[in-house]
Formats: structure tokens, C-alpha cells, sequence
């Protein structure tokens, strides 16, 4: 008896679970999703890369809005730009927003497209692109295997987070000053409320004689 088929993953999960399990889960499991000043931006940058099409220039094919998935790992998703080079190269680009700069999030999801593409086409890929969208500029991202095996371990950390339905704690850091779900995840109320009840167990924790 074949196992019962589960639902994809989106791509996008990806980076979110690399920024903050909680956020992952709030967008994913509770389909909780808010606007801020860094997603208006985010959606700016990928206007034209949200369109389906493609150019040649030079020998390169460009796809933009390019479905991808991955039947081995359960991902489904589209890349915003894939180059497709006369020497058999595949190039994937993920739009972004803000100045050139290294995210580990940002890398994670671009490798996910990237073993998505090889599945699909057979080619290996060794490097894309994240292309900073204020700047104007790339940053060559190399596929290494330390990449690909965060990939499988946020596929398996968000499959389970999907299975169970439960949200994990707020990270409560840097990282929630620019997240659009601020409001709703109350990041600083929940850690508080945990706080106060390791506090309590620990003041009614029955002595040791």
C-alpha cells in the first residue's frame, strides 16, 4: 500500500522557518499574514519579476515566475528569474529587497530553488543569485552541501511544525523589529507569560527534605 500523499511545501516556508520557526508557523499553520513597510517593499521589488515571461539576450534565456517543485522533498514554488545559459548552466535569481547584504534565510530559499531545478531539469547547479533590489546589485550565492543540508532540515522542521499545528515560542530578539507579524505574534507578552510561569513552578516546587 503506496503512503497517503501529503501536501507540498511552499518554497517561501523555507525562509521563513530560517528567520523565525514562529513566523513560519504563524504564515503556514494559522494563515496569519500581515503587511508592513519591509513586505511593501519586498512586493515592490518583485513586480516585474512576478510576471511570467521570458527574453534572450546574448544566448541567455531568462525565465521569470518560473514554477518549480521537488516530488522527493514535497516543495512547490516559482523562482523570480532562472537564466538558462548556452554552456548548459541554470542560474537561479531570487529577487529582494534592501541593500546587498548576506541573510542566511535568504540563501537557504534560493538553495531550495536551486535543488528543485536540478530535480527537474537533471543539471547540476553549484551557484545563483540573490539580487538586492536597492542596490542594484548580486551577491553569488555558491550551493554548498552545508546549504542543501539546511534545506532537508527545514523540510523536515516544517513538516513537522504542519503535522503537529502547534506554534513554537517567539523568538523575542533583533529579528522581530522588522517582522510584519509583530502585532499579532506579541513576541515580548508571550516570553513574559512563560517567564512568570517557570517563576511560579519554581517558588511552589516542593522541598527536598
Amino acid at each position: 500500500m503506496q503512503d497517503d500523499p501529503v501536501d507540498p511545501i511552499m518554497l517561501s516556508a523555507l525562509q521563513h522557518w530560517s528567520y523565525c520557526p514562529r513566523q513560519c508557523a504563524l504564515i503556514h499553520v494559522e494563515q496569519v499574514f500581515d503587511e508592513n513597510v519591509f513586505t511593501m517593499r519586498g512586493n515592490a521589488a518583485h513586480e516585474r519579476v512576478d510576471d511570467p515571461g521570458f527574453a534572450i539576450y546574448e544566448g541567455v534565456r531568462t525565465e521569470r515566475a518560473l514554477p518549480v517543485w521537488s516530488d522527493r522533498m514535497g516543495l512547490i514554488g516559482k523562482c523570480d528569474l532562472v537564466e538558462f545559459h548556452p554552456d548548459g548552466r541554470v542560474y537561479p535569481v531570487e529577487y529582494k529587497h534592501g541593500l546587498k547584504r548576506g541573510k542566511k534565510h535568504d540563501d537557504v530559499q534560493l538553495a531550495a530553488q536551486a535543488m528543485c531545478l536540478e530535480e527537474m531539469t537533471g543539471k547540476h547547479i553549484t551557484h545563483g543569485a540573490i539580487y538586492h533590489h536597492s542596490s542594484r546589485r548580486r551577491r553569488e550565492v555558491e550551493i554548498t552541501q552545508k546549504l542543501r543540508d539546511a534545506v532537508e532540515n527545514a523540510v523536515h522542521a516544517i513538516r513537522a511544525i504542519l503535522d503537529s499545528g502547534s506554534l513554537p515560542p517567539p523568538a523575542n530578539d533583533a529579528r522581530c523589529k522588522e517582522c510584519s507579524l509583530k502585532e499579532i505574534c506579541q513576541p515580548q507578552v508571550v516570553a513574559g507569560l512563560k517567564m512568570q510561569n517557570a517563576l511560579l513552578a519554581d517558588l511552589f516546587k516542593p522541598e527536598i527534605m
